[in-house]
């Protein structure tokens, strides 16, 4: 078989290799800042895992883009965080984070690598892919043993196989007379919920200790709008008496001095609401009721304007990092 000829880095190489650094980064300034402040003998070992993958995540697609002559993204240093800061949540918070920072890495790192065809690119995603596998199980693990893994809901089934054989299974756009849910549904929506009881306690704690007024503000309306999407997802579960468990110890402190950068904390909550408006997408596709459906993209929409009026404070003040973009031909042209 033909070998590669030095092959350049395509676009989605150059995506996912640009925005592993970025995340990275970031990463590893909150690990650090979690690592300073646990006290649990059990999630201290887990945070370390996590820490040790993103420093060589970071390490491995810093060295991919130097290879390929790509400049290096800024992202974040130990200038954005600041270990020494008081505890802002709980040793359960924690596991409930890492938990979720695994499910983004399998989702973002398998779709990358579906759309890679450089060998070293490839290799590093595939290792990318395991690394979260690993950090997930040694969450779970972790949460089961201490009581706090949040199970999807238990349901009765029926005895038989049968397929569908009435348009009214697809229900209508209200929230009646529509059939039960079925387990893929039930499965979106708890998941939903669950992430976004972990983005709330999250944005409270950053509303709290935000040096600008306005990145304040703006983590407090994010906190309020996962309230808000929390209680669309358990009325519709509640509705067909699905149990509706929610994850609980992810306490804020009290303290007001922030262990992040205002940069950091807007790069953190876009990350946040780029993976729900992801999730949301997948579970419009995934559910056959149009109630449901049609639910998400409300939500979708409500989160895209929240995006909107991010990315606005993040270039006011010149907090995005363009990432690479092709040539403006026009433009070059005029010259």
């Amino acid at each position: 078989m033909q070998g590669e000829h030095n092959p350049r880095l395509n676009s989605s190489e150059i995506s996912v290799i640009w925005s592993t650094i970025q995340n990275n980064s970031f990463s590893i300034c909150v690990l650090e800042y979690f690592l300073a402040k646990v006290e649990d003998p059990d999630v201290k070992p887990v945070l370390n895992f996590a820490l040790d993958i993103s420093k060589k995540n970071f390490k491995m697609s810093k060295d991919i883009l130097k290879k390929s002559s790509h400049p290096i993204p800024v992202g974040f240093t130990y200038k954005d965080v600041n270990p020494n800061a008081p505890r802002l949540f709980s040793d359960a918070f924690y596991l409930y984070y890492l938990k979720n920072m695994a499910k983004v890495g399998l989702s973002v790192y398998g779709v990358a690598l579906t759309t890679s065809a450089r060998s070293d690119v490839r290799q590093f995603l595939s290792q990318a892919i395991q690394t979260s596998t690993d950090l997930y199980n040694k969450t779970a693990d972790t949460l089961l043993s201490k009581g706090l893994f949040i199970r999807s809901p238990f349901v009765s089934t029926p005895d038989t196989v049968d397929f569908v054989d009435k348009k009214n299974y697809l229900g209508g756009f209200l929230n009646f007379n529509n059939r039960p849910l079925n387990v893929i549904e039930i499965t979106h929506l708890e998941a939903n919920s669950d992430t976004n009881t972990v983005g709330k306690a999250l944005l409270e704690g950053l509303a709290q200790v935000a040096k600008s007024k306005k990145v304040s503000d703006y983590c407090h309306r994010g906190a309020e709008i996962a309230k808000k999407h929390i209680k669309v997802f358990q009325e519709i579960l509640s509705h067909d008496d699905v149990p509706t468990p929610s994850a609980w110890d992810v306490e804020v402190t009290n303290s007001t001095v922030s262990p992040f950068s205002d940069k950091l904390i807007m790069f953190h909550t876009t990350l946040l609401i780029g993976s729900s408006i992801s999730n949301y997408a997948t579970s419009a596709a995934a559910s056959l009721r149009k109630d449901i459906a049609a639910s998400y993209v409300r939500l979708t929409t409500e989160s895209a304007q929240f995006a909107n009026d991010g990315i606005d404070i993040m270039i006011k003040n010149e907090w995005l990092e363009e990432p690479p973009q092709v040539p403006d031909r026009k433009n070059l042209a005029k010259d």
